[in-house]
């Protein structure tokens, strides 16, 4: 492995963070990260294969991996934010980083987010370059992980999009199908997700690669994720906290016996 091929990833990065932070200025509304996120890391899945021109089968089916789970966010992300306004987080930080808060989101949104993508990507590199091209059993088990991941986060999302849809949840939580089990069902299957991409490169025999969904873990349960979610929900419905002490935040679990709630009560 060439560490040219990973900095290549970087520079592809970099510019895509670039180049939405100018069209953030020009709508006023840095939100589009959100939507870039999951492409920034696919940019550098693809420019990693590329550059390196290690095309296999195996490599073959972790990019089809890769570019199912990027566009797929990306999209319903997209789909969500569409024609809302500036997501009520970076509404709070563009009033805390007045005045200025254009140039000053260039790096504390879209160069930080970039530097996340590519640290996160770390794994990428050498699951892509390898000139292993037989799947072993780490690759089956990871496939399965990867597969269980998705299913939990598109169900996720689809029973969240379909509940919220309804007028008549508003002011409702939503406790039940893959909810009922874990408070952030979706996020929990990003995190198997990632970890499946890092078996991949043990598989290639890059083990050092761990501190990629170490990152992520620690990304959706203290500081994007989990947290900060909550943090917001909390402030606005203090009724959430009975969802909290029933269910499980990440793991799917069942639910505490000693505080059962009805299927649908009070939620942001």
């Amino acid at each position: 492995m060439n560490i040219t091929t990973y900095l290549y990833g970087l520079t592809v990065i970099l510019i895509m963070a670039n180049t939405s932070w100018l069209l953030s200025v020009w709508k006023r509304d840095v939100s589009i990260v959100d939507s870039l996120w999951s492409l920034m890391i696919l940019a550098a899945g693809i420019t990693y294969i590329a550059t390196a021109d290690m095309f296999n089968t195996r490599s073959e089916l972790i990019l089809a991996l890769l570019l199912i789970w990027a566009l797929r966010l990306s999209v319903y992300v997209t789909w969500r934010n569409w024609g809302e306004a500036e997501d009520h987080r970076y509404q709070e930080i563009r009033e805390k980083y007045s005045p200025h808060f254009a140039l000053k989101s260039l790096g504390i949104i879209f160069l930080f987010q970039a530097l996340l993508a590519w640290i996160i990507s770390l794994p990428l590199w050498p699951a892509l370059t390898s000139t292993h091209t037989s799947l072993n059993f780490i690759d089956l088990f990871a496939i399965a992980l990867w597969l269980t991941g998705m299913a939990f986060e598109t169900i996720a999302d689809w029973q969240l999009a379909r509940f919220k849809s309804n007028p008549n949840n508003h002011g409702r939580v939503l406790n039940h199908g893959l909810w009922r089990y874990s408070r952030h069902p979706n996020y929990f299957g990003e995190a198997l997700i990632w970890w499946s991409f890092y078996l991949f490169a043990v598989s290639a025999g890059a083990w050092w690669t761990l501190p990629a969904p170490l990152m992520m873990n620690w990304l959706l349960l203290k500081f994007s994720g989990v947290v900060m979610t909550e943090q917001s929900i909390v402030k606005r419905r203090p009724a959430y906290r009975q969802y909290i002490e029933s269910t499980n935040a990440f793991i799917p679990g069942p639910r505490k016996a000693s505080h059962k709630i009805a299927d649908r009560t009070q939620t942001p």
